[in-house]
């Protein structure tokens, strides 16, 4: 089931919207952003499990109380992926979703 209205007016040329000059931007400003915070995501949690796994006596120290570097770098996974999900609305609110409401504004100019 899909929730499109037709005006009965011609369909956009996909074809034509992808290969264009602000699609490609579009797609670039995206991967600048994904790209490089991806990587260090992985990075960050590669840490952690190496740390866990082979840096025991690294992880198991004490803090505060029962508090260990371990569990602080494992909250630390948490907190991260909602700072990286923050980051994403802030940079999509700003640099993509502008440039994909020019787009979806001229594509679909043309059928109403």
């Amino acid at each position: 089931m899909t929730t499109e209205i037709h005006t009965g007016g011609p369909e956009p040329d996909w074809s034509q919207a992808y290969d264009s000059p602000e699609f490609q931007r579009l797609r670039t400003r995206f991967r600048r952003f994904v790209f490089p915070m991806t990587a260090l995501f992985l990075l960050w949690y590669a840490l952690y499990v190496l740390l866990a796994d082979y840096a025991h006596g690294f992880m198991s120290h004490k803090v505060a109380g029962n508090i260990t570097v371990g569990l602080l770098f494992g909250l630390g996974q948490f907190l991260s992926t909602f700072v990286i999900t923050g980051l994403y609305v802030w940079y999509a609110d700003r640099k993509l979703d502008p440039m994909a409401e020019a787009m979806r504004a001229e594509l679909e100019g043309e059928r109403r």
